[in-house]
């Protein structure tokens, strides 16, 4: 899995960024038990994966702002 563009994230509704957020924390849990296990092929793929909740989490918040700027 590539790592997602702001735009992409930009274009997903509300409910698709919580999913790919639940998606992506369920991954990160399976990476770091791999981890722990021995088993991680490519350790990379924990910051990257990390990397994206943050986009994701980051472009939630700015919306939040944009909605309380409104009201």
């Amino acid at each position: 899995m590539n790592k997602m563009k702001v735009n992409e994230i930009r274009n997903l509704s509300t409910a698709e960024r919580n999913e790919k957020v639940a998606g992506l924390k369920e991954e990160l849990f399976n990476l770091r038990f791999q981890l722990a296990t021995g088993q991680l092929e490519n350790p990379m793929r924990i910051h990257e994966v990390k990397k994206d909740i943050a986009r994701i989490k980051t472009v939630q918040r700015e919306d939040e702002l944009k909605a309380a700027k409104k009201a």
